[in-house]
C-alpha cells in the first residue's frame, strides 16, 4: 500500500461539545458541523483524547516536536504574545525535528495552511522548520478581515512575504487548502505519485466574533482585536459552520481526485474552549487543566484503514497523533530527539484496542498540575489538590481526595516524578490570560 497523505485539521478554541458528533445542539440555522460529523460517523471518532495543554502555542509546540513542549523554552510563554517579534529565544528553534521535517525526509511533500504561533523570522517560521510552503498567519490571533494581530500588525504571508489580499480568513485557509489537493494531484500525474502533509491549521472559532458576513465589524475591532464586548453563542457557531464548510471542499477535491480512500484526516482543537463554547458536560475553558480546558475532540477519517462508525475510549494527546502520522507514513524519529508520544496505529484499526497512556500537564498560570492514568486524575489548582474518578465524573465534582489520600499520594509523586524529568518552568516566562472575572463572571 501507498504511503497514505496525511491532513492534519486544527480548530482553534473549540470546545468539546461544539460538533454534532459530540453532542452539540443545533444553531439558529440548523446543523452546525455537518461535515465533521460525516467524517466521525464515517471513521472514528475518540471521546477520552486531549491536548496538550489548555493555551495555543504550547500545544502547537507539542504538536510539531511529538514530545512535551516542556522542553523547549518557546513552550513556557502561556502563550506566545504579538510582541515576541524579533525575539529569538520564543519560538520553535530550526534545529529540532518536527513532524514535516521528519516526513519531509520520508519522501512527503510538506504545507501549512494556516496559523503558525510557534516564533517570528528571522530566527523561526515553518519554511525554516520542514514546510515546503507556507500561506497563513504567524501570530495568535488576527482579524479575519484586515489580518492584523492584537497590535495592529499586518499578519498575513505567504512563505516568508507578506501578503495582502480581500477575504475573510477562514475562507481563505480553505481555499488555499482545496487548491493545494488540486496542485498534488497535477503534480502526481506529471512526475509520479509523491504522497503529502497538509497542516491545515484553521484559526476559527477564535475571536474576534466574526462571521463571513460582518466585515463591517473590522475598523471597530482594530484597537480591540479581543473583542470582549461582542460576539454571542449563534455567531460562534456561524464561525465553526464556516469552518465545516470549507473542510468539506477539501474533502470533495480529495474525491475528485480519487484521494479520499488513502488519505488520512485528523481533525481536533489546539484547547478546550473560550467565551462562547459549549463543553458540556466538561468544566472549565482554555488556560485551565480542569477537562475543559484540555479534553477535546479527535476525529479520524481514512477509509482505507479506519473502518466506519468506530468509537474510542483510548487515552491520547496532541503528540501521540504526531507520533502516529509518523508511524503511518514510515517516518524514522530523531534518535537525539525520542518521541514522548505514542502511536495510535493499532486503534485506528480496531477501535476496541486499548493500552495504558499516563497523561501529564502542567501550567504555570493558577500554579496547575495534571496526571491522568486509567479512570483517574490527579489535579492541583494554586493550593488545592483534587482527585478525580473522571471515568464517571467528568464534571470533576466529586473529590475522592479525603477518602484516598493513599492513591493521591501515589499520583501527586507519579507526577513529581515525571516533572523533575522537565525543564524548570523560567522565571521570565509569561502568562497572559485575555479575560478574566473583571471582564465576565466565572462559573
Amino acid at each position: 500500500m501507498q504511503q497514505p497523505n496525511i491532513i492534519f485539521i486544527v480548530a482553534d478554541d473549540l470546545g468539546f461539545a461544539d460538533l454534532g458528533c459530540y453532542g452539540g445542539r443545533e444553531a439558529s440555522f440548523g446543523a452546525v458541523s455537518p461535515v465533521l460529523d460525516g467524517l466521525a460517523s464515517n471513521g472514528l471518532l475518540f471521546t477520552q483524547g486531549y491536548s496538550n495543554s489548555p493555551v495555543c502555542s504550547p500545544t502547537r509546540f507539542a504538536l510539531m516536536t511529538g514530545r512535551y513542549q516542556y522542553r523547549l523554552r518557546g513552550a513556557a510563554e502561556e502563550p506566545i504574545r504579538s510582541d515576541a517579534r524579533g525575539s529569538d529565544k520564543l519560538g520553535l528553534p530550526p534545529s529540532i525535528p518536527t513532524l514535516p521535517s521528519l516526513l519531509r525526509g520520508a519522501g512527503y511533500r510538506t504545507a501549512l495552511v494556516g496559523k503558525w504561533h510557534l516564533g517570528y523570522p528571522p530566527h523561526f517560521g515553518p519554511l525554516q522548520s520542514g514546510y515546503d510552503e507556507f500561506y497563513g498567519a504567524l501570530s495568535g490571533g488576527l482579524d479575519y478581515f484586515t489580518h492584523a494581530d492584537s497590535r495592529g500588525n499586518h499578519d498575513w504571508w505567504e512563505g516568508e512575504e507578506a501578503k495582502h489580499e480581500d477575504g475573510y480568513l477562514t475562507d481563505l485557509l480553505s481555499r488555499r487548502a482545496v487548491d493545494y489537493v488540486h496542485r498534488q494531484a497535477q503534480a502526481n500525474a506529471a512526475e509520479g505519485h509523491k504522497p503529502f502533509f497538509l497542516s491545515l491549521h484553521y484559526t476559527a472559532p477564535h475571536w474576534p466574533w466574526e462571521t463571513r458576513d460582518d466585515a463591517n465589524r473590522a475598523p471597530t475591532l482594530k484597537n480591540d482585536l479581543y473583542d470582549l464586548s461582542g460576539g454571542s453563542v449563534d455567531i460562534y457557531r456561524k464561525m465553526i459552520h464556516h469552518m465545516d464548510e470549507g473542510i468539506g471542499q477539501l474533502m470533495q477535491a480529495l474525491a475528485e481526485h480519487g484521494m479520499v480512500d488513502n488519505t488520512l484526516v485528523v481533525f481536533t482543537s489546539d484547547n478546550g474552549g473560550e467565551r462562547y463554547s459549549d463543553n458540556w458536560p466538561l468544566v472549565g475553558g482554555k488556560m485551565d487543566l480542569t477537562e475543559g480546558g484540555i479534553r477535546v475532540p479527535w476525529i479520524v477519517h481514512w477509509p482505507a484503514i479506519v473502518p466506519a462508525g468506530g468509537v474510542s475510549r483510548q487515552l491520547c494527546m496532541t503528540m501521540d497523533w504526531s507520533a502516529t502520522m509518523l508511524d503511518v507514513a514510515g517516518a524514522v524519529p530523531a534518535a537525539d530527539f525520542p518521541l514522548d508520544g505514542a502511536s495510535m496505529a493499532a486503534v485506528l484499526r480496531y477501535a476496541a484496542v486499548e493500552f495504558e497512556r499516563p497523561l501529564f500537564w502542567r501550567m504555570n498560570h493558577r500554579d496547575q498540575r495534571a496526571y491522568r492514568v486509567g479512570e483517574w486524575k490527579y489535579l492541583k489548582v494554586d493550593q488545592h489538590e483534587y482527585l478525580f474518578n473522571v471515568a464517571v465524573d467528568a464534571r470533576e465534582r466529586a473529590n475522592h481526595a479525603r477518602h484516598e489520600p493513599e492513591r493521591l499520594a501515589a499520583m501527586r509523586s507519579s507526577w513529581e516524578a515525571w516533572n523533575a524529568s522537565m525543564p524548570a518552568i523560567p522565571a521570565d516566562a509569561t502568562v497572559s490570560p485575555v479575560y478574566s472575572t473583571k471582564d465576565m463572571p466565572q462559573r
